[in-house]
């Protein structure tokens, strides 16, 4: 059967899909068609139940859960960081009251975990969308006074000249003691039982070749041209392709149950 996946470019997105794309492995009966968009193209394209598995946000999943369900393979999930806010001159987190902060999407569980920091600290955070691509640029010229970054922008902001405000990620781990989730895969609800179940062992042995395969993988997320040398995007999907990413286990559903007030269905892998 025809299945169509979308991903984004990101790093480790490609580098998760890697061995399905590039043939590594067999797709046990899928004929795969790829598509390739950003995250929050994905997550507003996901509401109308475009692909039979696509990338989210789990910031996304409150719209999307009656028509999607998350495959327990391919989630970001990483403990003690996360999304950063940054800004050109040093700044107290407190000081971001009323200040705008250029954010890369409404749906994004970085907005989500910023919208939660934001009410533990007892004001509305006043945003503006931008692409995530063009926020540290954005703050770096003067447009914004503080952007939220997520991404590859997260190892760039301090070469650039810009100041750590607030680690959503690490602001999380010490408020709740979890890991942060910021993404997944979902699966359409509507398909049936066995062929959701026989692509989620896909796609964990996909996760599991992809880190066996590092370095062929990073070359794979190289090609979508996303800014950074080879030596970068391996820190990168090492620290967000990870054991969470195979399998969130219990600790990862817990984390993904606490960010969204409510527990997801999970096809197991």
């Amino acid at each position: 059967m025809t299945f169509t996946i979308a991903h984004s470019p990101d790093s480790d997105d490609a580098y998760m899909m890697a061995p399905l794309a590039l043939g590594w492995m067999d797709p046990e009966g899928f004929e795969i068609e790829f598509v390739r968009k950003d995250i929050e193209t994905l997550n507003a394209e996901a509401v109308e139940g475009r692909y039979d598995v696509t990338a989210i946000s789990f910031g996304a999943y409150p719209e999307l859960m009656g028509r999607y369900d998350l495959l327990s393979a391919g989630s970001s999930i990483q403990e003690g960081t996360g999304p950063l806010v940054v800004s050109r001159r040093p700044m107290e987190p407190g000081a971001l009251k009323g200040v705008p902060i250029a954010i890369p999407g409404r749906r994004t569980s970085a907005y989500l975990s910023l919208r939660k920091w934001c009410a533990e600290h007892g004001f509305e955070p006043a945003v503006h969308l931008l692409p995530f691509d063009q926020i540290l640029p954005a703050v770096l010229d003067g447009r914004f006074e503080a952007g939220l970054l997520i991404h590859e922008s997260q190892l760039m902001y301090h070469d650039a000249g810009l100041r750590l405000v607030v680690d959503l990620g690490a602001w999380w781990k010490h408020a709740y003691d979890l890991p942060l989730p910021m993404g997944g895969n979902a699966i359409r609800k509507s398909l049936s039982d066995e062929v959701k179940g026989r692509f989620a062992v896909l796609m964990r042995k996909s996760v599991e070749m992809a880190r066996a395969r590092h370095w062929e993988s990073v070359d794979y997320s190289q090609s979508f041209g996303r800014g950074m040398d080879r030596a970068m995007i391996g820190r990168y999907v090492n620290a967000w392709v990870n054991d969470f990413t195979v399998d969130p286990g219990p600790r990862g559903r817990q984390a993904v149950a606490k960010l969204l007030g409510l527990n997801p269905v999970w096809i197991q892998g």
